[in-house]
């Protein structure tokens, strides 16, 4: 719930900020000169490409919980059999133990979206965001039943 509360305070902010933004690019284009209309196009660009950005990101993580609500009516979500230090983090040894588990279920069944979605989350816990979010939507990808991109 912490989570979905700080995404949700994050958004709004970054909402404000580009209601805020937008509105000085329109203050520049509204000046007239070619070069303050120049200015405030540029200026307008950027709270297209956030609310674009932010947009695609609310949508990935909707349908990432959607997916764990999904697995977890199922009874498949990961077990967290991880090993933590003393201070509460994922033991390195441990998160590779896990992953090359998980690694090896998702290469028996390439095109099932639950081993993607459990590869996902051991590449989390192993702090590798890149490879988790690709493992992810790949997931989301083969649940949907869309065609994977080459």
């Amino acid at each position: 719930m912490r989570a979905k509360l700080s995404y949700a305070l994050t958004a709004a902010v970054l909402l404000f900020y580009f209601v805020l933004v937008g509105s000085r690019g329109v203050m520049l284009i509204q000046t007239g000169t070619v070069l303050t209309v120049t200015f405030g196009v540029a200026v307008l660009i950027l709270p297209v490409i956030g609310l674009w950005f932010l947009w695609k990101n609310t949508q990935f993580v909707r349908r990432a919980n959607a997916l764990a609500a999904e697995l977890d009516a199922e009874g498949g979500l990961p077990v967290d059999e991880l090993k933590r230090t003393p201070g509460g983090r994922i033991d390195r040894d441990s998160a590779d133990e896990v992953f090359a588990k998980r690694k090896a279920e998702t290469e028996a069944a390439p095109d099932d979206w639950r081993s993607w979605f459990r590869l996902a989350v051991a590449y989390h816990d192993a702090r590798d965001t890149p490879r988790a979010r690709k493992a992810m939507q790949r997931a989301i990808t083969l649940h949907d039943g869309r065609p994977l991109e080459a």
